[in-house]
């Protein structure tokens, strides 16, 4: 048998004092209070069949997902697929929103949200994130698989198996730092949502760093 479970987990709180918008840039890590949101992540399926354990190259995903590999004594398998998607606005301190009016020189990044047109498409963020949901679903004869991401990745992932559509306001997105979205496989072969949980939701009040672009 595959897996029975597969858990989506945003990565914790970023250490980011100058409120830059990372994306992929190297060197950002996750703060003192991320650390304890991912341990606190980790707590909420203690007792669970957790088996196998993926999550994205970028540090703040790796150490998000430290925690899980110490509670289940797992090894991290690393997949370009879970990464953080391109995007126009990174290492800037704005982002799409009603500041970009004032910002011409964004202008052109901003002229198609559906695509959208300042980063990787949202079709193919979809189609990389359920192409690694479908090989760790098969990766193991049984159990519960953690697979560490970041926002918008889980939030197409979210909005696929619920039969939304991928375009949305990013200021809107259902996924709060280190929630756990879980899916589970139907007898027809497609994925479903079946819970959602934010286990560090009283350390995210404190949060000062919340990283959605």
């Amino acid at each position: 048998m595959p897996a029975s479970r597969i858990h989506l987990v945003r990565h914790g709180e970023v250490h980011n004092p100058d409120a830059i918008l990372y994306g992929r840039l190297e060197g950002f890590g996750l703060s003192e209070l991320g650390h304890r949101m991912a341990a606190a992540a980790a707590k909420s399926l203690d007792g669970h069949p957790v088996t196998a354990l993926y999550a994205s190259p970028l540090q703040r995903a790796q150490e998000s997902a430290k925690p899980w590999a110490d509670a289940f004594g797992l090894t991290i398998t690393t997949d370009e697929r879970l990464i953080e998607p391109t995007n126009r606005f990174e290492g800037r301190t704005f982002e799409f929103g009603p500041g970009v009016i004032l910002r011409p020189q964004a202008w052109p990044w901003v002229v198609n949200p559906f695509k959208p047109s300042w980063g990787e498409p949202f079709v193919d963020v979809a189609a990389r994130m359920m192409s690694v949901i479908e090989d760790a679903w098969n990766s193991v004869d049984d159990g519960e698989v953690v697979m560490v991401s970041h926002q918008m990745p889980i939030v197409m992932v979210q909005r696929l198996v619920t039969g939304r559509k991928l375009y949305h306001d990013p200021r809107k997105r259902r996924c709060s730092l280190s929630s756990v979205t879980t899916l589970e496989r139907g007898p027809l072969g497609a994925f479903a949502e079946v819970d959602y949980q934010e286990p560090a939701a009283e350390l995210s009040a404190q949060a000062a760093d919340f990283g959605a672009v």
